[in-house]
């Protein structure tokens, strides 16, 4: 059976690739073994931020004393929480399956497996097409310590179907994860800890604002050990060194986020030609592999694990295969860290591009002097923008505090356009709102 297009994966790099590819001309053979729209949907992404928001509402309850409303302690159910998740996952699951029943389309819910460069073999029956886009994704990664105990772990997976509500949660790792469901299971009234090997949380985010952010949810009652080694999960506790000495902290359960890998195992790419290691699948920068016609895109070329980029990547992709010429720079990538408050950023922190030998200008604004900010009871959160210093052009843009992500995506679109700091402030914002801010930074 042959097809234009082979995709292997349906999350949003595969699913939204075949649907762009169609609108093309394209046919498109699409595979999928497991559940419709990937991690991101059904284990990352989608889930994570229905919890997010249960916990918000929960945080707004327990502290409406400070909007001249009566505080309540809210009362909750993790199963009901649980629940909605599944709904909001199940009604999307549906959109993408509509999406992939499009003209032009074939949907094989199947595992597929290389059988040479071209050609695919999927519930006994072959595939082949002149391109084939692997969009696989990633899987969590585990520890690797002598002692563990099984019945005390969770990944970001089963947390996210966990019933019972854990009293004392331990979280090894302060990456986006490990911080995501630290705010959230503290918000909903968990004993949290985190426990990181590096010196600093969320090592994309500029140090300045990881380190207020981390700052903020210990001010939650969420506790820090940084710079220290997991040694031993067990007998109801973590056990961890730092700085020399060896400490314990009781847990009922422990999640493992330590960082993710890209799914390049199960599909027998050892029969090809393409190169890859447990790093991921070798690209270049329009997503192509060493062998004509077969590209990858998403978590599984590793360089840059999130959904958005996956999508992009892949409209890249089938633009290239069609020959149209586009102007999406996979070099300027947005990110959001989805804690309360939340966190974003885009482009290099200040760090790197002093490394990098650019002439900079640092230029900061803080929450507490906007007017939209106070009146939703949101003060904490900085705005940090970084600028060539001779060009005046915008080079990069972190921040934390109530919607940052939105003011992120804006300095994002503007960077994708060559903008200056002048034309920025040339700029008419809605007053009041938050992102107004960047007219006065």
């Amino acid at each position: 059976m042959k097809s234009d297009i082979i995709i292997i994966g349906s999350g949003p790099g595969g699913y939204r690739t075949a649907a762009y590819a169609a609108a093309k001309g394209k046919t498109v053979t699409i595979f999928e073994e497991g559940p419709l729209g990937g991690t991101c949907l059904n284990v990352g992404c989608i889930p994570t931020k229905t919890f997010a928001r249960s916990a918000e509402a929960a945080g707004e309850m327990r502290n409406a004393a400070q909007l001249g409303l009566k505080a309540i302690e809210p009362e909750f159910s993790l199963a009901d929480i649980v629940a909605r998740k599944d709904a909001i996952v199940d009604q999307l699951r549906q959109a993408i399956a509509g999406v992939l029943s499009a003209p032009g389309i074939t949907l094989v819910n199947a595992k597929a497996e290389f059988v040479d460069d071209h050609t695919v073999e999927a519930a006994g029956e072959r595939y082949t097409a002149d391109n084939i886009i692997i969009a696989s994704g990633s899987s969590h990664k585990s520890l690797r310590i002598e002692a563990l105990d099984e019945s005390m772990l969770l990944t970001s997976d089963t947390l996210l179907s966990l019933t019972e509500f854990p009293r004392r949660l331990v979280i090894v790792g302060a990456g986006v994860i490990g911080m995501e469901f630290a705010s959230i299971f503290r918000q909903l009234g968990a004993e949290v800890t985190v426990v990181e090997f590096l010196k600093e949380c969320i090592p994309a985010l500029d140090a300045d604002v990881a380190k207020r952010l981390r700052k903020v949810l210990e001010k939650q009652g969420v506790e820090f050990y940084m710079q220290s080694a997991v040694k031993s999960i067990a007998n109801g506790c973590v056990t961890f060194e730092r700085k020399g000495k060896e400490q314990s902290i009781e847990a009922d359960k422990v999640l493992v986020a330590v960082g993710r890998k890209p799914n390049v195992e199960g599909f027998a790419l050892e029969k090809t030609s393409i190169k890859y290691d447990a790093r991921g699948i070798e690209v270049d920068d329009d997503m192509l592999t060493n062998v004509p016609g077969v590209y990858a895109i998403g978590d599984v070329n590793a360089r840059m694990m999130l959904a958005h980029a996956a999508t992009m990547q892949g409209l890249h992709v089938v633009n290239t295969i069609v020959g149209v010429k586009d102007d999406i720079r996979l070099d300027i990538m947005p990110a959001a860290i989805f804690t309360n408050p939340e966190a974003a950023c885009v482009g290099k922190t200040e760090e790197q591009l002093k490394a990098d030998g650019v002439d900079i200008e640092v230029r900061k604004k803080n929450y507490r002097t906007n007017g939209r900010a106070l009146a939703m009871a949101e003060p904490e959160g900085m705005i940090k923008l970084v600028a060539d210093k001779n060009s005046g052009e915008i080079l990069s843009c972190h921040a934390y505090g109530a919607h940052s992500a939105d003011i992120v995506q804006e300095i994002s679109a503007l960077m994708c356009k060559h903008t200056t700091v002048q034309q920025l402030h040339e700029m008419v914002h809605i007053h009041p709102t938050i992102n107004e801010m960047l007219q006065e930074i």
